[in-house]
């Protein structure tokens, strides 16, 4: 696609506004990397001037982590949501990693380019861990309600098998396993890798009748 000619202004609201031109931030760092992001090309595409961008937007890092800040934030409310509705740990585990990858698929280059500018990183790094701290303390409990897991062990396992799901992303987003399978292998990795922690579980399944699935 070639870059869009100076399109005619029209009046948004300050949100809409913000938005169009952090959408037009993302389609450039897709179509051209993060550094063919400038404020006076956003200006020209969104049909502004530049000193209205940097009215939104201080400095062009503070424009990228306000990017990379809702990019972060839909995944976290989308997942929460898929969270609440989930109906047993399994599912918890398929409908969080099905979106993590989806999303890795859709828009991972994107997010690794501004994680690996430092200064975009540096600005969003408070935020950025936050998230994950509260992301995994979700997690911890709820391995802990299903596993019985002690504490220091949930923390381990969590953080461990977390990695799993970070590579298959790291594979999809190179094309090397589709989104579907490698949900279904993180789902079989985790809750099996979870389940032989637990001595007392696993004596009590290996005892029980087998049902064919």
């Amino acid at each position: 696609m070639t870059e869009a000619v100076a399109r005619k202004r029209t009046r948004l609201s300050p949100q809409a506004r913000r938005e169009q031109i952090l959408d037009e931030a993302a389609r450039l760092i897709l179509e051209r990397g993060i550094s063919a992001v400038s404020m006076e090309r956003l200006a020209q595409l969104v049909g502004i001037s530049k000193g209205l961008v940097y009215n939104y937007f201080a400095t062009r890092d503070a424009l990228l982590a306000a990017l990379l800040h809702r990019e972060q934030t839909e995944l976290r409310d989308r997942g929460m949501t898929s969270a609440l509705e989930a109906q047993s740990y399994e599912d918890l585990i398929r409908q969080t990693t099905r979106l993590y990858l989806e999303q890795t698929k859709e828009r991972g280059a994107m997010i690794a380019a501004l994680l690996s500018d430092p200064s975009v990183a540096a600005l969003m790094e408070a935020d950025s861990r936050l998230d994950r701290e509260r992301t995994f303390r979700y997690f911890i409990r709820a391995t802990r309600r299903e596993y019985g897991l002690p504490l220091d062990l949930a923390i381990a396992a969590v953080e461990m098998l977390s990695k799993i799901t970070d590579q298959a992303g790291h594979l999809v987003a190179q094309g090397v396993i589709d989104v579907g399978p490698a949900t279904e292998m993180c789902v079989e990795l985790i809750t099996g890798g979870l389940a032989r922690l637990n001595p007392d579980r696993v004596i009590k399944e290996s005892s029980s009748p087998q049902t064919s699935r």
